[in-house]
């Protein structure tokens, strides 16, 4: 193979690139699932909530954008693992970008509710039907949705990381540790995803002690990179 092709495919451009855009999932992610509802959402409060909103509508419009961010960046991301890891086994890593490929587009249309809340507080003139109470509580109903919307996508957020962990651990370019850390992250997305519908309020995060896979595979393939005559060897067979 000349030199050329393989600077075409290097695994190394993969990697690094896949690094940095993994790593920058987490403050848009942060951002507009965490900071803001945490900012803005009084739980139960629907006056409360509605005020927040409109006081710091800026605020609220970046995290719904912010959130559809993460779905493009996902879409990049999940392209670059599949071209880093099929060497390993092409069908896996199929099922690992239709899972995430599924993810997208439930979160991205989940944010339709964060619009309505928006349209719901404009103050346009057809909403004046409404009481000021019914709109509150009508824009309170779909944060929750969009909260139910967020443990949807969870489902095959959780879902792309087994096929992923399973392809690291096999790699032999990536440390197989790796690989059992993404694997076991995918059960903390989905019990806390299925828990908030069969036991509403239950108040545990199993995501939040399981993450760890998600931190460490991007600083090592930006860090670290892959083992690249491992990867070539796997490319040629």
């Amino acid at each position: 193979m000349n030199s050329s092709k393989k600077n075409a495919r290097s695994p190394l451009v993969y990697a690094r690139t896949a690094g940095v855009l993994y790593l920058l999932l987490a403050p848009l992610g942060i951002f507009g699932i965490l900071y803001v509802p945490m900012t803005l959402i009084a739980p139960g409060d629907a006056a409360a909530t509605a005020n927040n909103v409109i006081a710091s509508e800026s605020l609220f419009r970046l995290s719904i954008v912010a959130a559809l961010m993460t779905q493009l960046v996902n879409l990049l991301l999940v392209l670059l693992l599949y071209k880093l890891l099929k060497p390993v086994n092409k069908q896996i890593a199929v099922l690992m970008v239709i899972f995430l490929l599924a993810a997208v587009p439930i979160a991205m249309l989940n944010e339709l509710n964060q619009v309505v809340v928006l349209l719901l507080l404009s103050g346009a003139e057809y909403l004046t039907v409404f009481t000021a109470v019914q709109l509150q509580s009508l824009s309170l109903l779909f944060i929750n949705l969009h909260e139910y919307g967020i443990y949807i996508a969870g489902i095959f957020w959780g879902l792309w990381l087994f096929p992923m962990g399973y392809l690291v651990f096999r790699s032999g370019f990536l440390p197989r540790i790796l690989g059992v850390l993404l694997m076991i992250g995918c059960f903390g997305y989905l019990i806390d995803s299925f828990t908030a519908f069969l036991l509403p309020g239950f108040g545990v995060e199993v995501a939040a002690f399981t993450f760890w896979g998600e931190v460490l595979l991007p600083l090592w393939l930006l860090i670290k990179g892959v083992n690249v005559e491992r990867w070539e060897k796997l490319a040629d067979e």
